[in-house]
């Protein structure tokens, strides 16, 4: 090799550039080996424009990458669409504290200069992403990229909108929402609950009559001024009688009544709750079985309004001590205990999350009804399948979808309202000339965006043209692209986006395309740190995969990643792990520099014949691990695969067939083709190493020949009878070096060595002796069915070995045998005086006792063994 150390750095961009260049990656890249009818589509869940690649990044795309280079190696034509996502809410804050730092706002700027400002950080955002998403040797059909908010995808959302909209599957209401007071509404699965300590605040709300009064245990005091009931449970003797009666609001001239209903826990705080139908889910169920008043107590950034009366003016959670310390001078507050419970967090700013009223828009829960039974009937298959379980449980109990944001950055709603016949209609045209009602043309666009999760609902065929009408990029597409590619093969993401993505995923392809939009979905576990714990900025744990890639390598990572990948375990991550997987890219440069030491350059293996024992056995071998590789990627156990190529690769190939070939020199040209067939097998695990090694072997350069990635991925041909014969082999071997320890010579040549072997021909004998003498560093290794008589034996699982001692002073073994037999005599004898004395039996912990009847059982087997050399060298 010209080299003296492999170094990364100076290839992998070389590399890259070269496949990219020659379009490798795009759909007809392998057109020399793709066969009819093999199609492989794989969707990148769209990273966010809003930062850096992470490490769960990492794993997604390394994961997505393995099996796309597999597929496209074994004749498929493939697409792996790649792609970044808008991220509304995520990326309007950026945004806006750009703004703030500047000293300004987005109010301030207006809306179009806002928008300016988020095209901007997006092109820089995705350009960050993409270079990342590069520097990992990942090959997706970067040709195809597509943003969520490109003109093709735009026109896919406003064509999706209106065929929901105008089947009366998306409407417009005053619901109770998630709400976030610094990022509007959020669907249920954006809020993220997290135990709180705070406290339970036991009221007096004094009977409006004046004869007394309820006590009233609530965590919310700041929305009792919302309050439009008090409530008991209709069996609960306690309060019976009060059912009817009237209380006041505490500091306020406000009556409201005490009524009965089974939702009431009587066995919590006192049995008597408030009942706030505008400010609790709970009670807007309450409050419309009632007929109860809806009040709001704050507007959309959490400010009390008129009706807390002084307290107008607070904002929400401020207010709480304020009015709990009020409330307190005027004698209503009878006690205040620490309390534990869940509060709902916006997953993205972590603000504290309100039930409110809100006009929004919603996908009705109907549209999902036919994916969920269509899954359920097996038409998708989850990897580990036990996420269907997850699935069902939430589709379950699925509640309409909130889709409207109070955002300017995304897909602004294509709904308009007519100013003089109040007139609603949904529309594709960006903006329509008149009022299809009265042809006014006073038409006004509903202001909020959708939810980024809506137009990503729609990416496993929106990115393959459908609905993108007349777009630039959708000249790129040819009109078979939906038929070659939907459904997509294959989705895998992390599992903490099922319900985000993967299921809505699932309702609108069913909807749109009449077919749930995958066939396989894998979903993968987290990646923490190497003590199990997430990672975090604060806690200091963060692994930067580029990081990682810079220190050691774009293979090195990804192999580390890939065989930590078992199905439904978290990844633990650590250098250490790193540093092991560097030995292992070393091991396989330096297997290349022993074999170009004898032979400059060698041929592939396709079509080429073992002549030689060893090479028909290696062969074998790799047949064995390209069967197990094969399966275990079509079943995506990533880990699995990395494990069957480390074991074939360190274990068997370099190991024993390296070594093995060093007493038969003619066979290293077949263990040459051999390791550039396992670089094929490797190679859409470590893209770059393979590459390199497979050129290297071959006498050529990536910038004069075809690259690795399009070559043939190997299958498997039959196993030879050299398997058993090479057993033997191996196993002779080991025992003889097991055999040598026992005479001290571990590491010396001896003189003579025997062999006792069942049903092996006299050739095939002929042929093992000088692989045995060679590894087992013995001058003549002869056959025999007898036993030695003078001398030490091993047995081991295929044959028996022998040295004979007639020639070899075992004076300074015996001795030093009998001390060692001496010594432990006295450490049993101690033990056993010990376990024999019954007042020490008596008066020993339990767990001294157990040690020491370990220690003797110990000895005792040491001894054992001791003796049995002693008896065998004697």
């Amino acid at each position: 090799m010209s080299d003296n150390k492999y170094n990364p750095q100076e290839i992998e961009n070389k590399y890259y550039k070269t496949w990219e260049d020659r379009g490798y990656f795009e759909i007809d890249g392998n057109k020399e080996i793709q066969e009819d009818g093999k199609n492989f589509a794989i969707m990148m869940p769209p990273p966010n424009v809003t930062g850096r690649l992470h490490i769960g990044h990492a794993l997604t795309f390394t994961l997505q990458d393995i099996i796309t280079r597999y597929k496209r190696m074994d004749g498929f034509k493939t697409l792996w669409q790649p792609g970044t996502d808008h991220a509304g809410i995520a990326t309007q804050n950026v945004v806006e504290k750009q703004l703030l730092a500047e000293g300004t706002t987005k109010e301030e700027i207006g809306r179009e200069a806002f928008l300016e400002r988020a095209w901007k950080w997006k092109e820089e955002s995705a350009g960050i992403m993409t270079t990342q998403l590069r520097k990992m040797g990942v090959s997706p059909a970067w040709k195809r990229e597509r943003f969520t908010m490109d003109d093709g995808l735009q026109k896919s959302v406003k064509e999706a909108f209106v065929h929901l909209y105008n089947q009366g599957l998306i409407v417009r209401g005053n619901y109770m929402v998630n709400w976030c007071t610094h990022d509007g509404a959020l669907s249920d699965i954006e809020v993220e609950y997290e135990d709180h300590d705070g406290k339970f605040y036991h009221i007096k709300y004094p009977f409006a009559d004046g004869s007394g009064f309820v006590e009233v245990a609530t965590t919310r005091p700041e929305t009792y001024f919302g309050d439009t009931a008090v409530m008991v449970h209709p069996e609960d003797e306690r309060y019976k009688d009060l059912i009817g009666k009237k209380v006041k609001l505490p500091l306020l001239d406000r009556e409201v009544a005490i009524i009965a209903d089974d939702h009431v826990d009587m066995e919590f705080g006192t049995g008597v709750v408030k009942v706030t139908p505008a400010h609790d889910q709970n009670d807007y169920e309450v409050g419309k079985r009632h007929d109860l008043e809806f009040i709001t107590v704050f507007d959309e950034k959490g400010i009390l309004n008129e009706y807390a009366g002084e307290f107008q003016g607070l904002e929400r959670l401020e207010s709480r001590n304020v009015i709990v310390k009020r409330l307190e001078e005027e004698g209503f507050i009878i006690k205040v205990e620490d309390h534990k419970h869940q509060v709902g967090h916006c997953y993205r700013c972590k603000n504290v999350v309100e039930p409110y009223i809100s006009k929004q828009w919603f996908v009705r829960k109907e549209v999902a009804a036919e994916s969920i039974k269509k899954t359920n009937d097996g038409e998708a298959k989850f990897f580990p399948p036990h996420w269907i379980n997850s699935y069902n449980s939430w589709m379950g109990d699925l509640r309409d979808w909130c889709i409207s944001r109070q955002l300017w950055w995304g897909h602004q709603i294509p709904v308009f309202y007519c100013d003089d016949c109040d007139h609603e209609f949904a529309s594709q045209e960006d903006a329509p000339g008149a009022c299809p009602k009265c042809a006014s043309k006073n038409i006004t666009q509903d202001p909020d965006v959708l939810d980024t999760w809506f137009s990503s609902a729609l990416w496993p065929f929106s990115t393959l043209g459908w609905g993108n009408g007349d777009s630039e990029m959708d000249k790129l597409f040819k009109s078979d692209d939906l038929k070659e590619f939907y459904p997509n093969a294959l989705l895998i993401t992390g599992f903490d986006i099922l319900f985000f993505w993967v299921a809505r995923m699932m309702m609108m392809g069913e909807n749109f395309m009449g077919e749930l939009p995958f066939k396989d979905i894998y979903l993968h576990a987290l990646v923490r740190d190497e003590h199990g714990q997430k990672m975090s900025k604060s806690k200091g744990n963060v692994i930067d995969p580029l990081d990682m890639v810079n220190k050691y390598s774009a293979d090195i990572l990804r192999f580390t990643l890939a065989i930590s990948a078992a199905q439904g375990r978290d990844i633990r991550m650590s250098e250490e792990k790193l540093e092991l997987n560097r030995n292992f890219t070393n091991k396989l440069y330096n297997a290349t520099k022993f074999l170009q030491m004898n032979v400059d350059t060698f041929p592939d293996l396709g079509g080429f014949c073992m002549d030689t024992p060893l090479g028909k056995y290696m062969v074998s071998r790799l047949n064995v691990a390209t069967k197990e590789v094969r399966a275990q990627l079509d079943e995506y156990k990533f880990n699995d695969a990395a494990t069957t190529l480390y074991r074939f690769i360190w274990n068997e190939f370099c190991d024993w067939g390296i070594e093995l070939s060093k007493a038969d020199k003619s066979s290293i040209v077949e263990l040459g083709a051999i390791f550039k067939e396992a670089m094929k097998l490797l190679h859409p695990f470590m893209p770059f190493i393979t590459e390199h090694l497979y050129h290297e072997l071959s006498g050529t350069s990536l910038e004069d020949s075809d690259s690795i990635m399009i070559k043939k991925y190997p299958f498997k041909t039959k196993q030879r009878k050299e398997e058993e014969t090479f057993g033997i082999i191996m196993d002779a071997i080991v025992s003889i070096r097991r055999a040598k320890v026992l005479v001290d010579m571990a590491n010396q040549k001896i003189e003579k060595a025997f062999v006792k072997v069942d049903n092996v021909s006299d050739e095939d004998k002929e042929m093992m002796l000088p692989f045995i003498a060679k590894l087992a560093k013995v001058e003549t290794v002869e056959f025999t069915d007898a036993k030695i008589e003078n001398g030490v034996s091993d047995i081991s699982d295929k044959c028996e070995t022998f040295i004979p001692t007639d020639s070899i002073d075992l004076t300074p073994i015996i001795n030093k045998l009998t001390k060692q037999a001496e010594k432990l005599d006295k450490e049993i004898g101690k033990l056993n005086g010990m376990l024999n004395n019954e007042r020490f039996v008596a008066n020993a912990p339990e767990d001294v006792l157990a040690k020491n009847r370990q220690a003797l059982a110990e000895a005792e087997d040491k001894k054992a063994k001791v003796t049995e050399q002693l008896q065998s060298l004697q």
